[in-house]
């Protein structure tokens, strides 16, 4: 976990979590600085990458057929409180031609969950990426989230998720279009 690289200074994370540790009165916890920083590299890797450069591995093979990701797992600190949101994307586009590598689609959403970010950023984001950057006909992302911050703070009962859903291109436009991905999604087929 404990990835750094530039605009990473993992030295002063540590010292700043061992002021809030301090200011709190929470004493001991030695190693509990070092643990976070470790924690905050990874999860804010997304900062430090260009998710569209998982867009370079795609394959022109003439495909214009459905493709769709179900259950995509993410992890992303929301950004007004830092806390964890833990969800599942469902991502599909229409093909003008070039494909993406299943794996790339999971890293995509990764790199633009592993940043401070708000679901309904996340999910735009990743339809963005798939229609203007890959240059897909379409695309449809619905996210569904549980958003600790909302749990912890009494806001929200947990177990209460948050869906949110992005369409571009024909997606957008063709109402039909974007009922066959819902109906793929609500049957599971």
């Amino acid at each position: 976990m404990g990835e750094t690289g530039p605009g990473f200074d993992g030295p002063r994370v540590e010292r700043a979590v061992r002021e809030i540790l301090d200011a709190l009165g929470v004493e001991g916890l030695e190693d509990t600085p070092g643990r976070v920083a470790g924690a905050y590299a990874h999860l804010f890797r997304g900062l430090r990458e260009d998710p569209l450069r998982h867009l370079e591995v795609s394959f022109d093979e003439g495909a214009r057929d459905l493709v769709l990701m179900r259950d995509v797992p993410f992890v992303a600190l929301c950004e007004h409180h830092l806390l964890p949101m833990i969800g599942r994307a469902h991502v599909a586009y229409l093909p003008a031609g070039r494909v993406l590598g299943f794996s790339e689609i999971v890293r995509l959403v990764e790199g633009y969950a592993a940043r401070p970010q708000l679901q309904e950023r996340l999910t735009a984001q990743v339809a963005d990426a798939l229609h203007g950057g890959l240059g897909s006909r379409g695309s449809m992302v619905v996210a569904e989230a549980e958003h600790t911050c909302m749990a912890a703070t009494g806001a929200w009962r947990p177990g209460t998720t948050a869906a949110t859903s992005a369409a571009r291109g024909i997606f957008e436009e063709d109402p039909a279009r974007r009922a066959e991905v819902a109906a793929m999604l609500s049957t599971g087929s």
